[in-house]
């Protein structure tokens, strides 16, 4: 039955009900965790749909099911939901109402697109050999939705089987895919190191530690752990955004803290990488006469995506847009996704979606203050998601 769909109808009939939600979500953007009206637009679209079993959870995220009358696999599709701290600047009627802040990555197409598959979905419910989970996901910016989802067990009740999710590209035109096997995004850990000396006066420095000299001395020598540390084959990157220290310009500080980012691929390479940085904290102030102490805060998994999915997404791709229309991506990014927790725990695969016109001026980046989408990329990313789901329920061809 659900082979014989012309799903492209189905999810033309919606058209404009798409933009109209797309819109509405755009228009009133929140921050991560405090996405409350984004909960109660999403639920109560739901429940017009005709979804009944939702439930809230991890906070303010939202997680529904769409169960079939035969059993079969449980197939997880992922939007993630929170808006950035930034003050939009597009010029469209539906900018954000909330000043300062705006969704500047998306986040309101994902969730426009995975409502749009409960609707096409919804109709067919007594079909389906199998469940269609619904994620709507908060603070992917933030504190990691993902994992307190997984917590509170978005997983289980049905056992979910694989996963599902896209992310917008303003990079690739609309009409266009990317797709990635394995690596496809980094993890991340957030560094802080106290280097701490003694005070003494500027025209005196023989009576005191510089906690200046050694945090120099520490910049340098950290970077040389990833260019003489790390197997050249492999990837990392260690940067520092931030440095504080002193009080004035002649008084020889006390105390520095640098702050920094690591950013692997490899789980062995991040664990060897963050064992140097630890033994260099610890060692090298020391050379000097001061003292150092080093925190990491461990961040996103490396996004991997699996190989059985993958190639499912792809195919479904190559049948809907053609093969010259999906574009494999060279190389992995070292930005993060928090998709990667459900990764490490279940099959599936994180794809992106081409959102760009040049004709219509449609190129801005993600995080920007001009981003914005072209919105013939909403049909195409429902019809991607249904055809990636009903392939993994065997409804249809992989």
């Amino acid at each position: 039955m659900l082979n014989t769909i012309n799903w492209w109808d189905e999810i033309d009939a919606m058209d404009l009900w798409l933009r109209k939600i797309r819109q509405e979500l755009h228009q009133w953007p929140e921050l991560g965790t405090e996405e409350w009206q984004t909960n109660k637009k999403i639920t109560t679209t739901l429940k017009e749909i005709g979804v009944e079993d939702i439930k809230t959870i991890a906070g303010t995220g939202v997680v529904a099911l769409i169960a079939g009358k035969k059993p079969g696999k449980t197939i997880a599709l992922r939007a993630d939901m929170d808006a950035l701290p930034i003050q939009e600047e597009t010029k469209v009627t539906y900018a954000s109402k909330h000043k300062g802040i705006m969704h500047a990555c998306g986040h309101d197409a994902h969730m426009t697109i995975l409502l749009g598959v409960a609707k096409a979905l919804k109709k067919y419910e007594p079909y389906l050999k199998g469940n269609v989970k619904l994620m709507f996901q908060p603070a992917e910016e933030t504190v990691g939705g993902a994992e307190r989802m997984i917590a509170e067990g978005v997983l289980q009740n049905p056992e979910v089987d694989m996963v599902y999710g896209l992310h917008v590209a303003p990079e690739l035109e609309v009409g266009t895919v990317g797709i990635r096997y394995g690596q496809m995004n980094a993890s991340s850990d957030t560094i802080e190191i106290k280097i701490k000396g003694k005070n003494t006066h500027g025209a005196y420095p023989h009576r005191g530690v510089d906690a200046i000299l050694i945090a120099g001395e520490m910049i340098t020598g950290l970077q040389s752990i990833v260019s003489r540390n790390i197997d050249p084959r492999d990837s990392a990157v260690l940067s520092f955004g931030k440095i504080q220290g002193g009080s004035q310009g002649n008084i020889i500080a006390d105390e520095v803290v640098l702050t920094g980012t690591l950013r692997t691929f490899d789980p062995e390479v991040r664990s060897r990488a963050k064992e140097k940085i630890i033994q260099m904290v610890q060692t090298l102030p020391k050379a000097f006469g001061g003292e150092g102490d080093i925190s990491i805060e461990p961040g996103y998994s490396a996004l991997i995506n699996h190989k059985e999915t993958t190639t499912i997404v792809e195919n479904q791709a190559i049948k809907a847009l053609g093969k010259e229309n999906v574009q494999p991506i060279e190389t992995p990014s070292l930005g993060v996704e928090d998709f990667s927790f459900f990764l490490q725990e279940k099959k599936g695969t994180f794809f992106r979606l081409g959102v760009g016109n040049r004709e219509k001026g449609i190129t801005a980046p993600g995080h920007s203050k001009e981003f914005n989408i072209d919105e013939d990329s909403l049909r195409i990313g429902v019809y991607l998601q249904i055809m990636n789901t009903l392939s993994s329920l065997e409804e249809i061809e992989q």
